[in-house]
């Protein structure tokens, strides 16, 4: 007997319900129960959308039938499980017939005493981690381990659950760990080639698998079994549905779009002065100046403050940067030394997650006095933004000299994590350490835009002003065509803000595993490598270089006249060059929760094969990049069909659905627009604060009737959530040859 109320179906399956809440757009909220109680903590940091009260219920042959403007659903009446299809029919996902679903339930325990816990020290990369080896323990609930076994189409494709660090692509015939880790991050939504989405409401560590014919989707635990099931007419459309549900992405000021220069680590006030003046003695664009780990007391690992004996006036050194035109970011920890001032506040008030020195960021209470560190330490130096390091916040995985395997890595991860966080928690520690800052960096600076580079996120962080990074990987060309794999899985994930640590963040090898760069330095080879990972990452969302062993800056690769030199001055002048274009694509991830870079099938989706190209991807509406993602030079291109293209940088004419082959010069990699677009562009800066948004030029590449919206703003306050910004459609009519605009004071001036 179904129960149909407000939106929502009931049909009860033994003592069990299954719930499916339909919600406008196709939404559809898949929910099982197995005592027929829906606990209100599952899921409810997800957005609960409109509900679509149009519905037709069907009673069919041993089903029933749902029907919405946007949507069919059959639920099988024997099994209760549920197939997707589109208004006409089509197929887009099932569950399994026979059994489609398995719930397990488990008891949950947390560290009763503190004292009664047997802590091991850890030496790592990371700085000394605490590692519970025994406690006692006390019960304090219970859940379930979920299984959801399902039924994909042969030639379907899945990506996504985050950022993988082996290369992972298509998800089918594998199993895929979903949990944080330094190189992993977790996110859990999966998109199908298809055209649909899975949201899991998890914030457990869980699994996907595939093997033998059987597919399903596990979660370690949850109050019951629960994921949303996101359609779209276009692929795109998913991205839409899962930012409506999780969260509209914030907006990022315009400086965070500029190159951004860090390395492992700058030591001393005077060498961060030393190097912004380089910058601009040498009139390099730069935005943003990046201040590692150790600004704080030797010993004091996170202590939120700086060493006065190496940054004795670090307000005078901002107020020095922002007369540059240069931001100022510096690193933060979750996690401080036992003999720091900072430590020993959280220790009194027992806001320390259990048998660590990590703070417990799902405490409200822990939340506001990390905060009121950075208020008292930090702020009155007028920092821009922080880099919230860490924030997994635990990597068991780098505690081995040998690789440990990825089940290993999971089961370990679920141990520790467990041990010191809610195991139904645990994968969302970086979300709730995000939304620390944000609400901190609101409160005290309610019309200035939150930028947090952080390497762990969960559904939901990009609201929270993050940025998320690759992690601390190695120098190879290996791992290089990884993080272009990566970045776009992230983009699949829903994740708009991602970039990497340009040339790697280890360079030479060292004695653990994870420490396998393959140079000894800056020598010929690594300048080469250095100048590809760069020329590629001016092409992410974020631009940004980091690494350890040697030093970052243009001028450590070469001087004026020097071939990688000038190539890595081409690539970040090019950068800025673009920035009109890359500062709207950045705007529309905020308002129209467009995608920044995205994977060639969301815009191509009828193109047999294109799912398998994992080495070129769209960046904006227009620009299709092909990174050199190897010593040779030479590229094998695919140029989709349905338009021709133009070489971005030479205008060279192509037609389209054809595989071509090209040489790419040491200063730059293969760009191709789109016949019939428009790129706004910019005489080069050395600061996107010196970028006039009323004088744009353009580059037209004919061949159809284009149009581009050119967003602006004030570029640093809060004033677009009030709707203070413009949009200026710029047309370009392509049998009159003209350019047409709807603004009338903007300054447009037309290059070849």
């Amino acid at each position: 007997m179904v129960n149909i109320s407000e939106g929502n179906i009931f049909y009860p399956v033994g003592k069990g319900m299954l719930r499916l809440m339909l919600m406008q757009g196709g939404i559809v909220r898949t929910s099982f129960s197995q005592d027929g109680v829906f606990d209100p903590r599952q899921g409810e940091d997800i957005n609960t959308l409109p509900p679509e009260k149009n519905c037709e219920v069907i009673q069919g042959q041993n089903e029933i039938v749902i029907r919405t403007p946007d949507i069919q659903i059959k639920i099988n009446e024997e099994t209760a499980a549920v197939s997707y299809m589109d208004i006409n029919g089509r197929s887009l996902l099932t569950e399994r017939a026979v059994c489609p679903r398995q719930l397990e339930q488990i008891s949950l325990y947390r560290v009763s005493d503190n004292k009664s816990a047997i802590v091991e020290e850890i030496a790592t990369a990371d700085g000394i981690k605490k590692k519970i080896k025994a406690a006692d323990k006390e019960e304090y609930g219970s859940a379930y381990k979920t299984r959801t076994y399902f039924e994909f189409a042969e030639d379907e494709m899945l990506l996504g659950f985050g950022q993988g660090e082996n290369g992972e692509w298509n998800l089918r015939g594998s199993t895929y760990y979903i949990h944080q880790a330094n190189r992993k991050i977790a996110i859990p939504m999966v998109v199908s080639t298809n055209k649909y989405g899975i949201l899991l409401s998890t914030k457990s560590p869980a699994l996907f698998s595939e093997k033998n014919g059987v597919s399903f989707v596990q979660t370690e635990a949850d109050y019951y079994l629960d994921y949303y099931f996101i359609p779209g007419t276009v692929t795109t459309d998913v991205i839409k549905g899962f930012r409506k549900l999780t969260g509209r992405a914030s907006m990022l000021p315009k400086w965070a779009y500029g190159y951004i220069q860090s390395k492992e680590r700058y030591k001393t006030q005077e060498e961060m002065l030393e190097v912004a003046k380089e910058f601009r003695r040498r009139k390099i664009g730069i935005d943003c100046l990046v201040l590692d780990w150790l600004s704080w007391e030797d010993g004091k690992w996170g202590q939120k403050s700086f060493d006065k004996s190496r940054f004795p006036t670090p307000k005078e050194m901002t107020d020095e940067l922002h007369r540059m035109g240069i931001h100022f970011m510096m690193s933060i920890w979750p996690n401080m030394s036992p003999n720091t001032e900072d430590n020993a506040e959280f220790k009194a008030l027992n806001l320390l997650l259990p048998g660590t020195d990590i703070y417990n960021a799902f405490d409200e209470k822990a939340r506001n006095l990390y905060f009121s560190q950075v208020e008292r330490n930090l702020l009155p130096s007028e920092v821009d933004a922080f880099w919230c390091d860490s924030s997994e916040p635990i990597t068991p995985e780098w505690e081995h000299h040998i690789e440990p395997e990825d089940g290993e890595k999971y089961c370990e991860f679920k141990t520790d994590a467990g041990n010191i966080m809610p195991l139904e928690m645990a994968n969302s520690y970086g979300l709730y350490h995000a939304m620390t800052i944000w609400d901190g960096l609101r409160r005290i600076r309610p019309d200035k835009r939150v930028v947090n580079l952080t390497r762990s996120g969960w559904a939901g962080s990009q609201k929270y002003g993050t940025i998320l990074w690759s992690g601390d990987v190695s120098a190879s060309w290996d791992c290089l065509r990884k993080q272009v794999r990566a970045g776009l899985q992230m983009a699949a994930s829903g994740m708009p803000y991602w970039t990497l640590d340009a040339g790697a963040f280890f360079v030479k090898r060292g004695f653990q595993w994870y420490w396998n760069g393959d140079y000894d330095g800056i020598n010929e080879d690594y300048k080469k490598l250095y100048t590809r990972w760069l020329e590629f990452a001016a092409f992410l969302p974020i631009f940004r270089s980091h690494g350890t062993d040697v030093s970052r800056e243009p001028w450590a690769f070469g001087d004026a006249g020097d071939k990688y030199y000038e190539a890595i001055v081409s690539a970040i002048k090019g950068r800025y060059r673009l920035f009109p274009y890359i500062y709207s694509v950045g705007a529309m991830a905020c308002i129209r929760d467009d995608m920044i870079i995205r994977p060639l099938f969301f815009d191509y989706p009828e193109e047999e094969n294109i799912c398998e190209i994992s080495d070129q991807y769209m960046f904006g509406p227009s620009l299709m990049v092909c990174p050199v993602l190897d010593e040779d030079d030479k590229l094998s291109i695919y140029l989709p069909a349905g338009n021709d293209w133009y070489d971005y940088y030479t205008g060279d004419f192509y037609e389209g659905g054809r595989t071509i082959d090209y040489k790419c010069p040491i200063d730059r990699i293969a760009v191709f627009a789109k016949a019939g677009s428009i790129i706004p562009v910019t005489e080069p800066l050395d600061s996107t604060e010196y970028y006039n948004g009323q004088t744009i030029g353009v580059r037209v590449f004919p061949g159809k009737d284009a149009y581009f919206d050119l967003y602006d703003d004030d570029g640093e306050s809060n004033g677009y959530e009030r709707g203070e910004y413009s949009i200026s459609r710029i047309i370009w009519d392509d049998k009159a040859g003209k350019i047409i605009c709807d603004n009338k004071k903007l300054n447009i001036k037309k290059y070849d």
